[in-house]
């Protein structure tokens, strides 16, 4: 297990990327933040706190499970996860925030999903973690900590304090 980001590494990529999201989306009157259960929305909660601190717009914040959106869901086991969102995406900038985008499957079962709450105007994607070598579907993040290249037998690890005792990035 060798380990590529440490939790100040994590602390420092978090800043960064509210800031961009600060500065792109400043002539929106509102920013809404879309994590995706069950472990994007640790690094959503991290992301939305900071934006919430650093802004004076308004941040509206949902959390969204795929499970049943998923292409694989015959085929293994997923536990549902609840989704929290209480307002209306119609015509709306979104930005949908996960940990790791590997073959963009989740990333496109999250398109899927957000779609049953309105057609938003705009969606873009921010990642932790983006292994880029791996993709299946044309999707590419607008917002990424770090770019991670490894094999296909390697696994990425986003490991967070509140489920796993310490923030830290893995390659297994």
């Amino acid at each position: 297990m060798k380990t590529v980001l440490f939790s100040k590494d994590i602390e420092l990529l978090i800043k960064r990327l509210a800031y961009q999201i600060i500065e792109n989306t400043a002539k929106d009157e509102e920013t809404i933040i879309i994590g995706i259960q069950p472990r994007g929305v640790f690094f959503s909660n991290k992301v939305v706190d900071y934006l919430i601190e650093n802004t004076t717009k308004k941040i509206r914040y949902g959390k969204l499970d795929i499970t049943f959106y998923r292409d694989d869901i015959r085929n293994s086991l997923h536990i549902p996860n609840k989704t929290e969102i209480s307002f209306n995406i119609e015509n709306k900038n979104v930005i949908i925030i996960d940990d790791v985008l590997y073959t963009g499957r989740t990333i496109r079962a999250a398109m899927d999903a957000l779609v049953d709450f309105g057609r938003p105007a705009k969606v873009e994607l921010c990642v932790l973690i983006d292994r880029r070598l791996s993709r299946e579907f044309p999707i590419q993040p607008d917002y990424c900590g770090r770019t991670v290249d490894t094999f296909s037998t390697e696994k990425v690890k986003v490991m967070w304090k509140e489920l796993d005792g310490e923030d830290k990035v893995v390659i297994q």
